[in-house]
C-alpha cells in the first residue's frame, strides 16, 4: 500500500511543474465545470416540477369536474429549462476549451523536457536502451498522458460534484430513499478497488510490451536489407510475433479485468433503482412525496450512476497514464552527463596537441584501459588499429568526452578537457565515420550541416575537395536533389564523400576518420583515400585503420589490444619490431591473398 501511495505521490509531483503555468485555464475550466454540474442537478427538480404541475390540475380537475391545465406555468418552467441547459451547454464548451489548451501546452512542455533531458543524458544510457523504447516514451507514454489528463480530469472532477449535489437532492427530496440510494457509492467503490488492484500491473506490463515492440520494429526496419539478406525474415516475422502477443495477452487482460467495472456497477444501479421504485411508491400512497418528486429522484440515481460508470471505465486509461508517467519520470530522473565546470577554461587558438596521460577507463567496474599513455603532437596523422573489440571506438568516445575517464587525464593544448565546455570542445572535431549519418532533405543541406552560415560557394568548394561535386552535378537536382529518410537512394562510398565534404566545410582542428573503404570498389576507394588525405592536411587527425596498406604514411601508429596500448610508432619501426602489428600486418596480407 505505501508502495503504492508513493508511485501515486511520485507521479502526482513529476507532473506538477508542467501543469503549475496553466493552473488559472484549468481553474476556469474547473469553474465552467461546476456551472454545468450545478445546472444539470438542477435540471430533474425542475423537470418534476412541470409533472407536479400536471398532477395538481389533474387533482383539481376532480375536485372541479373541469381540467384546466396551467399553461402559463408551465411554460414558465419550460423556459426556465431552456435557460438552464443553455448555460450547461456554454459552460461546457468553455470548460472543454481552456482544459484542451492547458493540457496540450502542458504536454508541449513535457515533451520538450523529455527531449532537453535527452540531450544532456550520457551515452551510456542509450547503450543500454533501445532506441525504439525511448522514442516510445517520447511519443505513445506522452500521448496515454494527455489523453488520460484530457478525457479523464474533468470528468474525475464534475463526476465527483455531480455525485455529492445529486446525493444532497435526494437528501432534500426523501431521507429513507437517499439511504437505500446511498449503498451505490461503497459498492461500486468496492468493485472499481478489487478490479484496480488486479488490473494495475497488467497496465504496466502492458507499457513495457508496447515499448519492447517499438523496439524491435525499429531495430527490424533500420537493418532491412540486412534480414533479406541473410533471409532472417522468419526469424524477424517470429520476433515480431512473440512480443505482439505478449503486448496483446497483457492488453488484453488489462482491458478485460477494467472492462468488467462498469457492468458490474450498473447491476447494483439497477438493484437499487427497483428497491427505490417500490419504497418511492409507498411513499406516494403515504403522502409524503409527489409523483415528481419520485421521477426527480430515479434521475438522480442515474446521475449519480453515469459518473461512477465514468470514473470507473476510466480506471483503465487512468492507470495506463500512470505506468506511462512513471516510464516518462524514469527518463527525467535519469542521472545527467557530469555538470561542466564552471567557469570553463577556452582555448583560444587551437594547435590540436592532444594527450593521453594515465588513461583509466571501464564501461563497468571492470576496468578496460588501465593505464594508457599517449603523445599527439599538432598536424600529426594517427592511425588506431587493433582487433574487433580492442578499445579502438572506445579511445574515440573518450577524447570526445561521450564518457569520461576514471583516472588520468586527456588533454589537448594542454588543457584537460574536463575543464571545458563539451559543446566547445566537440567544436574542435570533425567526424568521418564508417556509419555515415545523413538526414532527409537536400544533398546542399547535408552538406552546409557542417557549419550552417556557410557560403553556397564555399559549400561547393568542399564538395570539389571531397570529390563528389562531379557525382552530385550529374544528378537531375543538382545539390538540391532529396536525400531519402533511409538515405538509400545514394550508394556508401557517395554516403562516406557527402560526411567527408561536411567535415571539408567544417573546418576543424582535430579529424575522426572511420576508414571504411573495403566495401567500395577500386575507383571509389581511390576517390574516398584522396578526399581524406585533402581534409587531414595540416590537421591533427585519428584514423581507425581497418586496411594497414592505407595507414603506412602515419606520423604514429597505436596498437590497441583488450583497451591498452601494447605498440607504438611508424610503419617501419612497428615492422623492424617483429611484434604484434607485424604478426597483424602479415596476416591480412596473407588473408587478401
Amino acid at each position: 500500500m505505501n508502495r503504492k501511495l508513493s508511485s501515486i505521490k511520485r507521479v502526482i509531483s513529476g507532473m506538477k511543474p508542467f501543469i503549475s503555468p496553466y493552473k488559472w485555464q484549468l481553474m476556469g475550466a474547473l469553474f465552467m465545470a461546476v456551472v454545468s454540474v450545478v445546472t444539470m442537478v438542477a435540471a430533474p427538480s425542475v423537470e418534476a416540477m412541470i409533472t407536479t404541475q400536471l398532477q395538481h390540475d389533474l387533482a383539481n380537475a376532480e375536485a372541479l369536474g373541469k381540467l384546466q391545465i396551467s399553461f402559463n406555468e408551465i411554460t414558465k418552467i419550460m423556459l426556465l429549462l431552456i435557460f438552464i441547459y443553455l448555460v450547461k451547454t456554454l459552460a461546457q464548451v468553455f470548460a472543454v476549451i481552456w482544459l484542451t489548451n492547458a493540457i496540450q501546452d502542458a504536454m508541449k512542455d513535457l515533451r520538450n523536457a523529455l527531449q532537453n533531458k535527452i540531450r544532456r543524458l550520457p551515452v551510456r544510457y542509450f547503450d543500454n536502451h533501445a532506441f525504439g523504447d525511448v522514442l516510445s516514451r517520447i511519443t505513445n507514454d506522452v500521448d496515454a498522458i494527455s489523453n488520460a489528463l484530457q478525457q479523464s480530469f474533468m470528468n474525475v472532477m464534475t463526476g465527483t460534484l455531480t455525485i455529492i449535489l445529486a446525493l444532497i437532492m435526494m437528501i432534500r427530496i426523501n431521507v429513507l430513499m437517499a439511504a437505500i440510494a446511498f449503498l451505490i457509492i461503497p459498492l461500486s467503490l468496492l468493485i472499481t478497488s478489487i478490479i484496480v488492484r488486479h488490473s494495475q500491473k497488467r497496465f504496466r506490463a502492458q507499457q513495457n510490451a508496447l515499448g519492447a515492440l517499438n523496439g524491435a520494429i525499429t531495430e527490424m526496419y533500420s537493418g532491412y536489407n540486412e534480414i533479406l539478406l541473410y533471409n532472417k525474415q522468419e526469424d524477424s516475422i517470429e520476433k515480431f510475433k512473440k512480443l505482439n502477443e505478449e503486448l496483446r495477452m497483457n492488453a488484453s487482460m488489462a482491458q478485460f479485468v477494467s472492462s468488467a467495472i462498469s457492468p458490474l456497477n450498473s447491476l447494483v444501479t439497477y438493484l437499487t433503482i427497483g428497491t427505490v421504485a417500490v419504497v418511492g411508491t409507498m411513499q406516494i400512497l403515504q403522502g409524503n412525496i409527489t409523483v415528481g418528486n419520485l421521477q426527480a429522484f430515479i434521475r438522480y440515481i442515474w446521475q449519480v450512476n453515469d459518473p461512477l460508470n465514468q470514473i470507473s471505465s476510466l480506471s483503465s486509461q487512468i492507470q495506463a497514464a500512470f505506468a506511462a508517467m512513471g516510464r516518462v519520470l524514469d527518463v527525467l530522473e535519469e542521472e545527467e552527463e557530469v555538470p561542466e565546470l564552471e567557469p570553463a577554461k577556452h582555448i583560444e587558438n587551437v594547435k590540436g596537441n592532444v594527450s593521453f596521460s594515465h588513461v583509466r577507463f571501464g564501461y563497468g567496474e571492470e576496468d578496460l584501459m588501465k593505464d594508457l599513455n599517449v603523445e599527439v603532437k599538432s598536424g600529426q596523422m594517427v592511425a588506431i588499429v587493433g582487433p574487433t573489440g580492442a578499445g579502438k571506438t572506445t579511445l574515440i568516445n573518450l577524447l570526445l568526452r561521450f564518457y569520461d575517464v576514471k583516472g588520468g587525464s586527456i588533454s589537448i593544448d594542454g588543457v584537460d578537457i574536463r575543464d571545458m565546455k563539451r559543446g566547445e570542445l566537440r567544436d574542435m572535431f570533425g567526424m568521418v565515420l564508417q556509419d555515415t549519418w545523413l538526414f532527409s532533405g537536400s544533398i546542399y543541406d547535408n552538406i552546409r550541416y557542417g557549419r550552417l552560415d556557410a557560403r553556397k560557394d564555399e559549400i561547393i568548394e568542399a564538395a570539389k575537395m571531397a570529390n563528389v561535386h562531379h557525382f552530385i552535378r550529374t544528378l537531375p537536382d543538382g545539390y538540391h536533389s532529396i536525400i531519402n529518410e533511409e538515405a538509400n537512394n545514394v550508394s556508401q562510398g557517395e554516403k562516406q564523400l557527402l560526411t567527408i565534404a561536411r567535415a571539408i566545410l567544417k573546418n576543424p582542428k582535430i579529424l575522426i576518420l572511420d576508414e571504411a573503404t573495403s566495401s567500395v570498389d577500386t575507383r571509389l576507394e581511390k576517390m574516398l583515400q584522396e578526399a581524406m588525405h585533402r581534409v587531414m592536411e595540416g590537421r591533427t587527425s585519428f584514423v581507425i585503420a581497418h586496411r594497414l596498406s592505407t595507414i603506412r604514411s602515419a606520423d604514429l601508429i597505436l596498437v590497441i589490444n583488450n583497451g591498452d596500448i601494447v605498440e607504438q610508432g611508424t610503419h617501419e619501426e612497428l615492422m623492424a619490431r617483429k611484434g604484434y602489428y607485424e604478426k597483424l600486418y602479415n596476416s591480412q596480407f596473407a588473408t587478401q591473398e
